[in-house]
């Protein structure tokens, strides 16, 4: 049988793009090299427990349009993202929030918090240009030492001073006692797990474990007449302009016999002294009663061939070299690019099944 679409990658794209053209009566295959469905947001039940096997996945969304569309898979539960952040022996709330300030100046009004940190202020005569520029015309030192430096260094492997302002950016600012990390108007962890959300989303549709499109289905229209890929499109073109740089991570996972390690469901930790960039406690993300718990530890580490990537480093020599590759890809006809990786882009989960959504409906 030929299929309409061969769709490389079951995420949260592919598994959107396949659900949508199966409501248009288009036949599809949705392959992956891995041997579970749901890509980096994939849950395994342990001991009772759904654990997140590629770190912490949070959904959170302003869309309505979008929260309805992803209830239609799962129930969800009322999970707000309170994460902590570590340093020696001290814990501070994130965001930067007034319990941040509080605990690191003693200071218990906005006024009294804007004032410490307009003192603590780099005062500059351009935009800033890097991370470092920006959390220190920002924040101040205090924070930026203490709560940016070390845990942003560690994540992407580069010294602050060389990684672009748009990935500081996403960290929220607030001179209220709100410990809400998102703050989005929706937000949740499907009861069950990711896993069997997808599993729903993609009911009736044909897929493939543990095929790899290259050695299997490199030359797709033997299979299907049109192509989704969701992989790195830099892979896709054979790394013919060099290849594009991801950030990748190591997760190390232990069953601890009690039932609470750290009574949160993600601590960071900022100083780079500790190698991991934060501990994740999965039973908290489903408000787990478990006599006993299991946690991750994540590593960050430089992504190279045979290692999943995770992030897109988009700095300005990136996004040059993925320019070349739009290039290429606009004069496709019969393949279509999706996702963190087929866009070389920071979606969110929201933002990916949006995306999808949006390319399938000009799929005729």
């Amino acid at each position: 049988m030929k299929y309409d679409f061969l769709i490389v990658g079951a995420g949260l794209f592919g598994a959107t793009f396949a659900h949508e053209m199966k409501k248009k009566g288009k036949r599809c295959l949705v392959i992956d090299r891995r041997p579970h469905i749901g890509g980096n947001a994939y849950t395994e039940n342990i001991e009772g427990i759904n654990v997140h096997k590629y770190g912490a996945h949070i959904f959170h969304t302003d869309n309505e349009r979008i929260w309805n569309y992803i209830n239609q898979f799962a129930e969800f539960n009322d999970f707000v993202n309170s994460p902590l952040a570590k340093i020696d022996d001290e814990i501070y709330n994130l965001p930067f929030n007034m319990n941040t300030f509080n605990k690191l100046w003693n200071v218990s009004t906005p006024e009294e918090a804007k004032e410490k940190i307009k003192i603590q202020t780099l005062k500059l005569n351009h935009e800033p240009t890097n991370i470092e520029e920006y959390a220190l015309s920002t924040v101040g030192k205090d924070i930026y030492e203490k709560l940016i430096k070390g845990y942003t260094e560690k994540q992407w492997g580069r010294s602050c001073s060389d990684l672009p302002v748009s990935i500081i950016k996403r960290l929220p600012l607030r001179f209220t006692y709100d410990n809400n990390y998102f703050n989005s108007r929706y937000q949740g962890i499907p009861k069950g797990g990711y896993t069997k959300l997808v599993e729903k989303m993609l009911d009736g549709i044909d897929v493939e474990l543990n095929c790899d499109f290259f050695k299997k289905y490199k030359d797709f229209k033997t299979i299907a007449d049109k192509l989704v890929f969701t992989g790195m499109i830099d892979e896709f073109y054979g790394y013919c302009f060099g290849p594009l740089e991801y950030r990748s991570l190591k997760f190390k996972e232990s069953v601890e016999d009690i039932k609470d390690y750290q009574n949160n469901a993600v601590v960071n930790y900022t100083g780079k002294e500790v190698p991991y960039t934060r501990i994740i406690e999965h039973k908290h993300f489903e408000f787990g009663m478990q006599p006993n718990t299991i946690i991750s530890k994540e590593y960050p580490c430089e992504w190279e061939p045979g290692k999943n990537a995770y992030y897109p480093i988009s700095d300005e020599n990136n996004e040059k070299l993925y320019k070349k590759y739009q290039e290429l890809a606009a004069g496709e006809k019969d393949v279509i690019f999706g996702g963190r990786l087929g866009e070389y882009k920071y979606y969110n989960m929201d933002e990916t099944i949006a995306s999808s959504i949006k390319i399938g409906g000009m799929v005729n």
